[in-house]
């Protein structure tokens, strides 16, 4: 496939972590003609890293809760159920960062992450790509309350839910963040629940 770049255009830049760019473009189409130009505004925001603790014995997920603006933009709640996750930092590789937000968020070290997939949640805007993980909760081991970084202002509470109840809040529209359902779904996959 060839992608001929016309022009990219830095509109505005954030504290060097945000940027949207305007971006000039052609691709390649399916029938192998070149398409018209196009223009795009892209969010430049980085990619992130999510985690899913999952206790096998007991059949239980770790999620987290907290209140997110955009959110409360939406449904005027703002407080949503999800899986650790953090944006990954110049100079830190995403496992690194994943082992970081387990400890700041829930206060869980882990022994080994599995990788469960790698996903854009809105590439129609942004360039953000999040690598999922799971733990398991047989190699944690608690090495501090959690709750979340003070001067991040995070407010941060650990819930232990079933696994088939995490599942069915998905259902009614309790669980409605991207990575949070697609982490618990690859579970569900992966234990054929």
């Amino acid at each position: 496939m060839r992608v001929e770049t016309i022009a990219v255009h830095e509109e505005y830049h954030f504290r060097n972590v945000f940027k949207i760019l305007r971006a000039r473009f052609r691709h390649e189409r399916f029938d192998g003609s070149m398409s018209d130009e196009i223009e795009r505004i892209v969010f430049e925001r980085g990619n992130a890293v999510g985690v899913l603790l999952y206790d096998a014995e007991n059949k239980n997920v770790l999620l987290i809760k907290q209140f997110r603006y955009p959110a409360f933009l939406r449904d005027q709640s703002g407080w949503l159920i999800e899986i650790v996750a953090g944006v990954i930092d110049k100079g830190r590789d995403g496992l690194a960062v994943a082992h970081s937000e387990l400890v700041e968020e829930i206060g869980y070290e882990v022994s080994e992450l599995t990788p469960l997939c790698a996903c854009y949640l809105s590439p129609g805007g942004t360039t953000e790509q999040v690598q999922l993980y799971l733990g398991y909760l047989r190699q944690a081991k608690q090495v501090s309350a959690g709750g979340g970084l003070a001067c991040e202002h995070e407010d941060i509470q650990l819930l232990a839910l079933p696994f088939d109840e995490a599942l069915a809040m998905i259902r009614r529209g309790e669980i409605c963040d991207a990575k949070t359902i697609i982490a618990l779904q690859q579970l569900a996959l992966m234990t054929h629940t």
